[in-house]
């Protein structure tokens, strides 16, 4: 399942997973929202409530997409966040992974806060 992520002038594309998770949210596209930042992560509330999955985890990769459970929150990690390590990337608390950026993450790194981020599927 591809999707289309839009902000400002870009357009990114990612590859979700077949978990309950992405199927579930590519079902609800399209989803949009007002952009927060935390480090290099990005995340916006989306609405559905869904539960952590079976392998959720708090350590993510660069380019990983993922719904954190806790704040019904879609996120995209492309580098660091405040809770990370030198070795580790960290989201907040477990998120379920549900897919990855093609392409070079860090373009997300010229999202501000409140910046409007679109989702549709490709």
């Amino acid at each position: 399942m591809k999707i289309k992520i839009f902000f400002k002038e870009h357009e990114i594309e990612a590859e979700l997973e077949n978990t309950q998770t992405a199927k579930e949210i590519y079902a609800s596209l399209p989803l949009d929202g007002a952009a927060n930042r935390w480090g290099d992560e990005i995340y916006f509330v989306i609405p559905l409530k869904l539960d952590l999955e079976k392998g959720a985890t708090d350590v993510v990769e660069k380019g990983d997409i993922a719904y954190w459970p806790e704040g019904c929150c879609f996120c995209i990690f492309f580098g660091k966040t405040p809770a990370s390590t030198e070795t580790e990337i960290k989201a907040a608390s477990k998120v379920n992974i549900i897919g990855k950026i093609i392409g070079d993450p860090t373009v997300f790194k010229t999202v501000n806060n409140s910046d409007l981020v679109i989702i549709e599927k490709a």
